[in-house]
């Protein structure tokens, strides 16, 4: 295949190396650094005490790069409307979009059967712009159950987890799935195909759209957090509450919040993304995490007082450090 990374960051990086080595033609939207580092070393990636090394044509133009196969967009939500501006020449009649990100993506009610079907998520895509530069026909979801950093600009460092769940907007099999899932595996990932890949988005938000934004005001590792009687009562609060979300729009959650903060637990002392953004100065992805939830529990008509009272104590401590629009 032809595979092009949009975001040559961690996840992206541990896609595109590990595709690259396995023999597919690898390119990548980059800039700054980034792009230097690609241009001179190639795409590297640090797993299980070795170094990984992929040839990559980098370029901060998409034109440069032309059609492909399949292009992996693994860039912070923030950034989503500058690729969905510019990813058209990345794009034929036949090109896959994998969309590995965090959070609720703007396609995620196409397909979907009942009362929420074809919802549109103002928070996420106001204008529709980017529904209308990256079509759901193109889009396969991408849950990501894996832990990545980058040590240095086009150097990626794995720290744990090959998980990746990919699935049709519009749920069940299809053909492309299953080719998609072959080579993902073939590059060593464990790769599921998911029926219904929105329930797999609903849990994984579910699962750390609580640590991300308090570990993002207080600096604190998520075991301080948990070791917290009151932090850790707020969390699974605010999880009950998202589960009768997941419910009202057909995302059940059949896991206790006291036992997904169990898993949490088991992960030690770690700095989720959203920390690492604040400590790097990035903007945040709050809106694809906490403010995109409470647009679909109004629509829903879901209580989320919990909710709501996290997202605005962290909404201001972005605001006041330029790390979120006011």
């Amino acid at each position: 295949m032809k595979v092009c990374i949009y975001g040559a960051g961690a996840i992206g990086g541990f896609i595109g190396t590990r595709l690259g080595a396995q023999g597919h033609v690898l390119s990548a939207v980059a800039r700054d650094a980034t792009l230097s580092a690609l241009r001179a070393n190639g795409m590297r990636l640090r797993m299980g005490g070795r170094e990984m090394q992929a040839p990559v044509a980098a370029s901060d133009e998409p034109a440069d790069l032309g059609a492909q196969d399949l292009v992996v967009v693994a860039v912070k939500a923030p950034g989503l409307p500058e690729v969905a501006a510019r990813i058209a020449p990345l794009l034929d009649r036949d090109t896959v979009v994998l969309t590995a990100m965090n959070g609720v993506p703007w396609w995620f009610f196409s397909g979907m059967p009942g009362t929420c079907a074809q919802m549109q998520l103002a928070t996420l895509d106001s204008h529709g712009s980017i529904a209308a530069a990256i079509a759901a026909r193109r889009v396969i979801g991408c849950v990501v159950h894996a832990s990545c950093a980058v040590p240095e600009p086009g150097v990626v460092t794995h720290v744990m987890g090959h998980g990746l769940i990919i699935g049709e907007p519009a749920g069940g099999e299809s053909e492309r799935t299953a080719n998609l899932a072959r080579e993902l595996a073939g590059a060593g990932f464990e790769c599921t195909v998911s029926q219904r890949i929105q329930q797999d988005i609903w849990y994984k938000l579910w699962g750390n759209m609580t640590m991300n934004p308090i570990s993002a005001f207080t600096g604190a590792t998520v075991d301080r957090i948990l070791d917290d009687g009151l932090a850790s009562g707020f969390c699974l609060a605010i999880m009950k509450e998202a589960a009768a979300v997941g419910n009202a729009i057909g995302c059940p959650i059949v896991q206790s919040g006291e036992e997904r903060i169990g898993v949490a637990r088991k992960l030690g002392a770690f700095k989720t993304s959203m920390l690492q953004d604040v400590e790097a100065g990035k903007p945040i992805e709050l809106d694809a995490l906490l403010t995109v939830v409470r647009e679909i529990a109004g629509r829903v008509e879901v209580p989320t007082p919990n909710l709501d009272a996290l997202l605005g104590v962290t909404r201001v401590f972005a605001r006041t450090r330029g790390l979120y629009p006011d």
